[in-house]
């Protein structure tokens, strides 16, 4: 993999250990954490998601900032190859469209470097905000897992199952 991945607006880089307490902090977040599992050790919950194998996490920095991760993951069976992708992003950059361009140039490594042809996301059904961010990037939904993930208050929580193709990518709008 390369050593940075720049979008329009973010980089994603190896996670390094140092980035371990940012990471923390942005999954300790109310927002963050009722969508993302830990429970209460989140620094040892961020370290798990780095040493899950098969599993290659990027840091997102924006404005010289760890603001975020993005990781991925694929399955290697040749009849059914495909990558995932997922993402978390401290809600004091929500609405910037940093998570549309994070997960826009993911998409575009996991094509052009990869060879991958298609790619799933799988947000939770109520995340309108993801939902339409990945929206942008060109996923399009392919239906509800129901009762897909338990959440962190213990209950189990519909899925909504996305994907994209690879000729579906869209561009990055361009600035005024």
């Amino acid at each position: 993999m390369p050593t940075n991945l720049r979008g329009a607006r973010v980089v994603l880089r190896p996670t390094e250990p140092s980035d371990v307490p940012a990471l923390a902090a942005i999954r300790a977040k109310p927002e963050v954490y009722a969508r993302w599992r830990g429970g209460e050790d989140l620094v040892a919950a961020v370290r798990e998601d780095l040493a899950e194998p098969g599993t290659e996490p990027l840091t997102i920095e924006y404005e010289d900032a760890v603001v975020g991760m993005i990781q991925w993951s694929a399955e290697t069976d040749p009849d059914y190859r495909h990558a995932s992708i997922d993402i978390y992003l401290d809600p004091a950059v929500h609405g910037r469209g940093l998570g549309t361009d994070a997960v826009r140039t993911l998409a575009r490594h996991l094509i052009s470097d990869h060879g991958h042809h298609r790619i799933v996301i799988d947000p939770a059904a109520d995340n309108a905000a993801a939902i339409r961010a990945y929206a942008k990037v060109g996923f399009r939904t392919v239906g509800v897992m129901r009762s897909y993930e338990r959440g962190p208050d213990g209950t189990w929580h519909d899925g909504l199952l996305m994907d994209l193709l690879a000729g579906e990518v869209t561009d990055a709008p361009r600035a005024p």
